[in-house]
């Protein structure tokens, strides 16, 4: 292993750097530090955070830094306001030693014109985010001409965050004869195009296996039905007394609603999603920093650039759409060489998205058993005992009260008086386990799984599938053709209903979809729903697998024996203008309905008479698929 002096680091980085407690290099550092003295030399870094990457890029930066020249010599470009300050913070932790050198952070949310006039006064490192940073280039106030090394950290969240044209545009006005260096925790296409584009015969330097999660950090999973998510979380909480994490959340509603949760249950709990203003993130992540909260529930948006060490958990209530999201969640614990546990609450429909995320990390997730309550009042008993047994005595300060106290207690025992102590601290978590009965985890045998992998096909009810226990299956007419899938479902709900809507399984077919609610907020669901509207469509929901409005007011039924049945009144139905509706339907074949597909036309008798052709509809997912409207 080599140290900071042979990879050619000036003797005042590293006198500020030993006195921050590095004594040896971290693995990404050895490789990154050399390479970067050089000249011309461009490099792609592939590395976890929490594995040194700030020391990696910054202390050659600051050695090479000219201080005599007052311009922009470095560029350092991240994702949030919070990375920003925290690498800003670093470099000028490593350039302690390196007199009159200055690091300017530029950010939104934060005063334009202070940023403008310390420009004008001259900086060396600028470290920014693309946003704030075009601003000020179009403002005609910050120049990129003199700039001869450039950082790109975090560079796939910066893309997934949509800042793809605002770095385009930035490094088109960066001198092309610089050092490029790209850090991300995946490989994806867009950093490869970056790469290609922005970077010459770039390093590529791995640490790790490309898109592996961090080495440190173990991957469990705790299966349970969708009803039963929030008590299962408020388990793993009670089990790890010393809990410091993040629970990572799908949707802001629902962070602030679990952050609600927790902090009326007692947890040192908070929200940080991105309706809060800045002034409330400052002041929640300033609180969790410090570790005033235990918990801060988050949105991937909001918690990306967080740089909080020692975090023991990553809890993910649900997993992410995407596995690049997975890392960076996983990646906030185990840093620095130490330990940590990223713990992810599924039920049996997310199986799949696991398997997904075990392929791209490289590891397996190790199956947890929801802790008793019996096992959680051990754990939070033995808590009690620590913390006694930790506690500092102050002799002087309480001395003057001491004689009062023993005479208040001297008519208990011993025994009595630490029975009393402990139970004084640990009722709480008794009183709430006492006979509550334990959390039921599905096994992989049961149905719901079966139904995930495609099996049990002919267990249908009605032409829909068997609704998990609780769940009621419901039907609407809007599928993938109509760019509908599962985000547009939740905010489909939220924009037209209230409180928290439970979803379970959802399967997105190509003009329709079914999605399960659970039993009691059904009928809701399907009141508010109905009366809404997806870009210009009516929407209809009706419980999956029942006959429609439109078959009970048409009169139509089910083919029954290969032949359709159906009511007098509704074969010999005219409209206004006195035509048969076969007629007056004919005429619109080439509507734009027809070109959206027959789901479409759903609430109609008139409508599934001519798409269906004298077919009655069959309601089976099967007999949906085989339904197709028949061209004149």
């Amino acid at each position: 292993m080599k140290t900071f002096e042979e990879l050619g680091l000036s003797p005042e980085i590293r006198k500020a750097v030993e006195e921050m407690g590095y004594e040896t290099p971290m693995p990404v550092q050895e490789e990154v530090i050399p390479y970067l003295l050089g000249e011309n030399n461009d490099v792609v870094a592939l590395a976890q955070t929490g594995t040194g990457k700030t020391a990696a890029f910054g202390l050659p930066l600051i050695q090479q830094i000219d201080v005599k020249n007052r311009v922009p010599q470095s560029l350092i470009l991240c994702p949030t306001r919070e990375l920003c300050l925290q690498i800003a913070g670093d470099l000028n932790d490593y350039s302690k030693y390196v007199d009159g050198l200055k690091v300017l952070p530029v950010y939104g949310g934060s005063s334009i014109d202070s940023q403008i006039k310390s420009l004008k006064r001259g900086v060396h490192i600028i470290v920014a985010t693309p946003g704030r940073l075009l601003d000020l280039m179009e403002r005609k106030t910050v120049s990129l001409s003199t700039i001869r090394n450039v950082v790109m950290d975090e560079a796939d969240e910066m893309l997934n965050m949509g800042f793809t044209d605002s770095i385009n545009a930035i490094l088109a006005d960066v001198p092309q004869e610089r050092n490029t260096l790209l850090f991300s925790a995946t490989m994806s296409p867009e950093i490869a195009r970056i790469s290609k584009n922005y970077l010459h015969n770039a390093k590529e330097i791995t640490i790790g296996r490309k898109n592996e999660g961090t080495s440190n950090v173990k991957h469990v999973v705790y299966t349970v039905h969708a009803k039963d998510k929030y008590a299962a979380l408020k388990r793993i909480v009670d089990f790890y007394p010393q809990i410091y994490g993040i629970i990572f959340c799908r949707t802001r509603k629902e962070t602030q609603e679990i952050a609600d949760k927790l902090m009326q249950e007692g947890y040192n709990a908070d929200a940080l999603h991105g309706e809060l203003s800045q002034a409330q993130r400052d002041a929640v992540m300033q609180k969790f920093r410090i570790r005033n909260l235990q918990l801060l529930v988050a949105t991937d948006v909001a918690a990306r650039g967080l740089d909080v060490d020692d975090l023991t958990h990553v809890i993910n209530y649900g997993l992410p759409d995407d596995t690049e999201s997975y890392t960076h969640r996983s990646g906030r614990t185990g840093r620095a060489g130490k330990t940590g546990t990223s713990i992810a609450i599924i039920n049996l429909r997310e199986k799949g998205k696991m398997r997904a995320i075990e392929r791209i990390i490289g590891k397996k997730f190790l199956p947890g058993e929801i802790p008793t309550g019996q096992q959680i009042c051990e754990k939070q008993l033995i808590k009690v005992i620590d913390d006694l047994e930790k506690v500092e005595v102050n002799e002087e300060e309480i001395a003057n009260f001491m004689p009062e106290i023993y005479r208040k207690l001297e008519w208990l025992s011993k025994e009595d008086l630490i029975k009393r102590m402990v139970s004084h601290e640990f009722n709480r978590f008794s009183e709430y386990y006492h006979n509550r009965e334990d959390i039921q985890q599905p096994t992989t045998e049961s149905r719901g799984e079966r139904g995930s992998r495609g099996e049990g096909r002919g267990n249908r009810e009605g032409g829909s599938r068997k609704a998990a226990p609780g769940f009621t299956r419901l039907f609407i007419n809007l599928g993938k053709m109509d760019n509908f899938f599962p985000n547009e479902l939740i905010g489909l709900l939220n924009s037209n209903t209230r409180g928290r809507i439970e979803l379970g399984r959802i399967d997105l077919m190509k003009n329709f979809s079914f999605f399960e609610v659970e039993e009691k907020e059904a009928k809701n669901v399907i009141k508010a729903l109905s009366r809404a509207n997806w870009n210009g469509r009516r929407v209809s929901v009706e419980v999956a697998g029942e006959e429609s409005s439109s078959e009970k007011k048409g009169g139509y039924k089910r083919k029954e024996g290969g032949k359709e049945s159906s009511s007098a009144s509704s074969s010999s139905r005219k409209d206004k203008a006195g035509k048969s509706t076969k007629q007056a339907d004919s005429k619109k074949q080439k509507s734009s309905r027809e070109e959206r597909g027959y789901s479409s036309a759903r609430g109609k008798q008139d409508d599934w008479k001519q798409f269906f052709k004298g077919d009655a509809p069959d309601f089976s997912e099967e007999g949906w698929a085989k339904r197709k409207p028949k061209k004149k």
